[in-house]
């Protein structure tokens, strides 16, 4: 059992403390690093943004493109179902001419 560990992220030169696993904390400080990113393409130029608002948009379209990877990942896999369809389908024809 791991426990989590303290670290701090700076999102918009704000610190947030959050508890992470040790073995997940590479990971974390890339995901603050990628929200950080968007947060400040959010706010742009607008230095007087509320800061609750320009997470939120960032959120959003970070969720919006986590949906349009799943959407593309579920197609993928559908494909890649019918294929192996087509495939067993094709094998059980030729093992049952033979």
């Amino acid at each position: 059992m791991s426990t989590n560990e303290p670290v701090s992220v700076h999102l918009l030169d704000r610190e947030y403390t959050v508890g992470v696993a040790p073995d997940e904390r590479s990971s974390l400080m890339a995901a603050a690093k990628l929200l950080d990113s968007r947060m400040r393409e959010v706010r742009g130029s607008n230095r007087m943004a509320a800061v609750d608002r320009i997470a939120v948009l960032a959120a959003l379209n970070l969720a919006h493109e986590l949906q349009q990877l799943r959407d593309e990942q579920h197609a993928r896999n559908r494909e890649v179902e019918r294929t192996l369809q087509d495939l067993h389908r094709k094998l059980d024809g030729a093992l049952g001419a033979s």
